[in-house]
């Protein structure tokens, strides 16, 4: 499902970790903002370390799932593009 992540850290080490934790699950459409494609297992295995990362006394991450509907109804101003789904390829045997 298409899921929106921002995040507001106040440490500079774990927004760092966070930032390449989520560099690993999406695209980085803004300073601290990505946009990913994720399953519900990817979800919750994001979520487990999400948690370890962050100090949830001062930290803030917030995910936002969006069904297909709402995701054409983004609407950009300025430059930039909603991310496109994930490409996917059929490899067959042609022998």
């Amino acid at each position: 499902m298409f899921t929106i992540i921002s995040y507001d850290i106040v440490n500079d080490k774990r927004r760092t970790k966070v930032m390449k934790l989520l560099k690993g699950y999406g695209t980085r459409v803004q300073f601290s903002v990505f946009e990913c494609y994720l399953s519900k297992e990817e979800f919750s295995k994001l979520g487990r370390q999400l948690r370890r990362l962050i100090d949830p006394t001062s930290d803030s991450i917030r995910c936002y799932r969006l069904d297909v509907t709402a995701v054409r109804r983004i609407q950009i101003v300025g430059i930039g593009q909603v991310t496109p789904d994930e490409a996917y390829y059929l490899v067959r045997d042609v022998r």
